[in-house]
């Protein structure tokens, strides 16, 4: 997952942060960098609300779907402010926008109902649900307004209030969701703070939050929870992914290769569940080879917000330096640019979409994320090495496997170690499905129901039976 910003001097209050369009580096807009101290106040507020949200579902749907309504409305303000902080072309940024619009609706309808547990006793036992209390949730820069989504929506739905701090990097469009929705929600339902760090880690540790929801690096993921231990909060941490595509004997190169493509290139490789690293039968390992690198000179790079762009900037100079290292190493590994391999020589955070080939196993663009427009293909001998190749990481978030027989590319995925598996795709999800890693891929679920009972806890009543 990203990176974050390097510390700078101690927070001084009222101190502004800058915001850089990824496609200059210039600066395109100022927002508060807000003092940790201030979270107490923002929390109490948050529990205030708390006690009025939780108290009637029928209110929130209405309020939720009422919200889903004003995001769409301001869906072009939305989009165009994402790309211009973010960097991604403005279709992507729309098809953003869409997405929390429709997950808002998607959890403001979803019931968690109650249960009744028959064991035999003459006791009536009921299992109801109830809302956790102030939630507080960190999002990452690489999909700023879907990621905040996936973690108010449910949040929201279940009764809690929501405490939200974008990264650094992005926190335009961010700031502006939170306006758009704030403004037919209760005052202090969903509150957003801007800021660089120590702001997050005292978010995250903070007394009065009853769960934290992160998304980000494995290293930050562990200081989350550590810190989150402190008051004894729920935790969920979506993190890094280091998914393997497997390609089979049988598959159709040319009739797969776009989609195997978009699926390790898409918002500018800066995708967790993205393709990361290839492995290809020998025989056809140049052709492979081949087939990428075509796609990735032939694509547009360009700012987001030129319509013919098709890839934009990588987000920030941090996570460039990372994209230039790791492509660095693994030629010194031994490897070999076979398209891209360099940033290009235009303002901004460019680097030309690369595809590797000839990179030992070893390499750091293999066994790590690079989380940017890098590809490594790898040959492989025979099926088992490559499952074992795939599994061969700390990370279990995603993978997939392609191949014409689909019964066996099902059998392959049933050997792979990590949360979703896709055939012939990569990194499409639905609102309704789990999304959950492995490994220090991370700790609990998102999506469908299950995101929704992890914002609540559950809570029996007993009575004697026929009283």
């Amino acid at each position: 997952m990203p990176t974050h910003p390097p510390e700078r001097a101690p927070h001084v209050r009222g101190e502004r942060l800058p915001v850089l369009d990824p496609a200059t580096g210039q600066v395109c807009e100022e927002v508060a960098d807000q003092h940790p101290d201030e979270l107490d106040a923002v929390i109490d507020r948050a529990h205030a609300a708390w006690r009025d949200w939780r108290a009637d579902s029928a209110a929130r749907t209405s309020a939720l779907l009422t919200a889903a309504d004003a995001v769409e409305r301001a869906g072009d303000d939305l989009a165009s402010l994402l790309t211009r902080e973010q960097g991604k072309p403005l279709p992507e940024s729309y098809a953003e926008v869409a997405r929390t619009s429709a997950r808002l609706r998607y959890f403001a309808e979803l019931d968690p109902g109650s249960q009744q547990i028959t064991d035999g006793r003459p006791v009536r036992s009921v299992v109801r649900w109830r809302p956790l209390g102030p939630v507080a949730a960190i999002v990452p820069w690489n999909f700023p307004l879907q990621l905040a989504s996936a973690k108010f929506a449910p949040a929201l739905a279940a009764g809690n209030t929501m405490v939200l701090k974008p990264s650094p990097f992005t926190p335009l469009a961010t700031r502006l969701l939170g306006s758009v929705i704030s403004s037919v929600l209760p005052e202090d339902v969903l509150t957003i703070v801007t800021g660089r760090e120590p702001l997050g880690a005292r978010l995250a540790s903070h007394p009065g939050i009853r769960h934290v929801t992160f998304t980000g690096s494995t290293l930050t993921g562990r200081a989350v929870a550590e810190g989150a231990a402190a008051g004894l909060a729920r935790v969920t941490l979506e993190l890094g992914g280091n998914d393997a595509a497997i390609l089979l004997e049988d598959v159709d190169v040319e009739g797969i290769a776009d989609r195997l493509f978009w699926a390790a290139f898409r918002n500018c490789g800066q995708v967790c569940m993205a393709v990361k690293r290839v492995y290809a039968p020998a025989r056809l390992h140049s052709q492979v080879v081949e087939a990428l690198a075509h796609r990735a000179k032939t694509v547009v790079v360009g700012p987001g917000l030129d319509p013919g762009s098709e890839l934009g900037p990588v987000n920030n100079a941090p996570q460039l330096a990372r994209v230039e290292r790791y492509t660095a190493q693994a030629l010194a590994d031994g490897g070999r640019v076979v398209a891209g391999g360099r940033r290009l020589d235009r303002p901004g955070y460019f680097f030309a979409p690369t595809v590797l080939a000839d990179v030992p196993s070893h390499s750091p663009v293999v066994t790590e994320e690079q989380f940017g427009p890098v590809l490594p293909v790898l040959p492989y001998r025979n099926l088992d090495e490559a499952v074992e190749a795939a599994n061969d990481t700390g990370f279990g978030l995603g993978g997939s496997v392609w191949g014409t027989d689909v019964d066996q590319a099902e059998a392959v995925a049933d050997r792979l170690e990590c949360g979703t598996v896709w055939i012939n795709h990569h990194a499409e999800l639905s609102l309704a499905q789990p999304f959950a890693g492995i490994k220090e891929s991370g700790l609990g679920v998102a999506g469908g129901p299950w995101g929704l009972y992890g914002n609540l806890r559950p809570f029996v009543v007993h009575r004697p039976e026929g009283a």
